[in-house]
C-alpha cells in the first residue's frame, strides 16, 4: 500500500528537502550507497571482488534537465571506467546506466542520450567490460530498446533490463532472448497505471517466472534480479530444466540487502552480481529502494525513530 505513495515522494522537491535534511538519513543511505566519489567506491569495489563477487557499478542521478549535466554525467562514467581500468577486473565490473542521466528527456533526447552514452560504452570494452541499460518507466522504453539495438551493432555484449509487472514484457523477452543477448529481469520500481502494468503482488511474481522461463529457454544470458528467496530457487530449478551451467546465467542483488545471500550464492558457484551504486544525487535511488521492500522502510523508520 505504501509503495506508490513512496514513489511519489521520490518526485517531490519538498520531501526531498526533507528527508535529506534528516539527521540519520546520511547514516542509512550509507546502508544502500556506500560512497559518493570514485575514491570511496573503489576500494568497496575491492572488497566485494576479493570475497568472490561481481558488480554492476550505477553512477545516481536521473533528474537531468540540461545537456550540460548529460555531459557530465558521461564523464563521470568516463572517470570510474578509468579509475577501474588499473584493478584488470574485466566483466567483474560493468557499468549500469539510466539513459534519463544522459539527456533522453531533453528536445533531442533519443539522440542526445546515444551520443552521450557511446563514449561509456567504448570506454567500457576498451577495459574488456560492458554496460547494461537500466529500464525507467514504460514511457521511456521504446527510446532504451532503440539505443540498445543501435549500440549492440558495435557492442554486442551490451545489456538491458527488462521489468516483468508490465504487460508487454513477454513479448520484450522473446525478442531479446536471442544468441550473444544479455538481459536483466526485475519486478520493476517506478510507479505505472493499471493500463500497462500488473498492480498485485502475486501477479507481478506469476509475470516473473514467465518472463523468467522465456529467457532461461533462450540463447542469451539471462540476469535474474531479485532478492526473493522463492523466485531465487525457482531461477534455479528452471536453469537446471533448461540445461545451463552456473555460468550460463547469474544473479543479481543490490549492494545492502541480504549480503549474506550474496556469499552464500557466491560459494555455491554462482555468478553473484552486486548492483552497487554512488555519487551525490542519491534521493530518487534511495526512495525506490524504500518503495520496494516493506523491510527497507521498517529499516529507515526505526532509526528515524531511535535517533530522533
Amino acid at each position: 500500500m505504501l509503495g506508490p505513495v513512496i514513489l511519489a515522494a521520490s518526485r517531490s522537491d519538498r520531501m526531498r528537502r526533507l528527508i535529506s535534511a534528516a539527521p540519520v538519513t546520511k547514516r542509512v543511505v550509507d546502508r544502500f550507497i556506500p560512497g559518493e566519489t570514485v575514491d570511496e567506491i573503489v576500494p568497496i569495489v575491492r572488497e566485494l571482488t576479493d570475497r568472490g563477487l561481481e558488480l554492476t557499478m550505477d553512477v545516481v542521478g536521473e533528474d537531468i534537465t540540461t545537456p550540460e549535466q548529460a555531459e557530465a554525467a558521461r564523464d563521470a562514467y568516463l572517470a570510474l571506467i578509468d579509475r577501474l581500468k588499473a584493478l584488470d577486473l574485466g566483466t567483474r565490473a560493468e557499468m549500469s546506466v539510466k539513459l534519463s542521466m544522459f539527456g533522453q528527456a531533453l528536445p533531442g533526447g533519443h539522440e542526445l542520450a546515444l551520443a552521450n552514452v557511446r563514449p561509456v560504452v567504448e570506454a567500457a570494452a576498451a577495459i574488456g567490460t560492458t554496460v547494461t541499460l537500466d529500464a525507467e518507466d514504460h514511457t521511456t522504453l521504446d527510446s532504451m530498446f532503440a539505443i540498445h539495438e543501435e549500440l549492440r551493432k558495435d557492442f554486442p555484449q551490451t545489456g538491458c533490463v527488462i521489468q516483468a509487472y508490465l504487460f508487454r514484457t513477454e513479448a520484450d523477452a522473446r525478442r531479446l532472448a536471442g544468441a550473444g543477448s544479455r538481459v536483466r529481469l526485475v519486478k520493476g520500481a517506478y510507479k505505472e497505471p493499471a493500463e500497462v502494468a500488473y498492480q498485485q503482488k502475486h501477479e507481478i511474481d506469476k509475470a516473473y517466472v514467465r518472463v523468467l522461463r522465456i529467457l532461461m529457454e533462450g540463447e542469451g544470458y539471462p540476469m535474474v534480479g531479485s532478492h526473493d528467496p522463492r523466485l531465487i530457487s525457482i531461477a534455479q530449478e528452471l536453469a537446471r530444466q533448461a540445461g545451463r551451467k552456473p555460468d550460463e546465467y547469474e544473479f543479481q542483488m543490490l549492494y545492502g540487502i541480504r549480503g549474506d545471500e550474496h556469499l552464500r550464492l557466491a560459494a555455491e558457484g554462482h555468478r553473484m552480481r552486486v548492483y552497487t551504486a554512488y555519487g551525490t544525487d542519491w534521493y530518487g535511488y534511495f526512495m525506490r529502494r524504500l518503495a520496494e521492500k516493506p523491510a527497507n522502510l521498517r529499516f529507515f523508520v526505526r532509526s528515524m525513530i531511535s535517533k530522533g
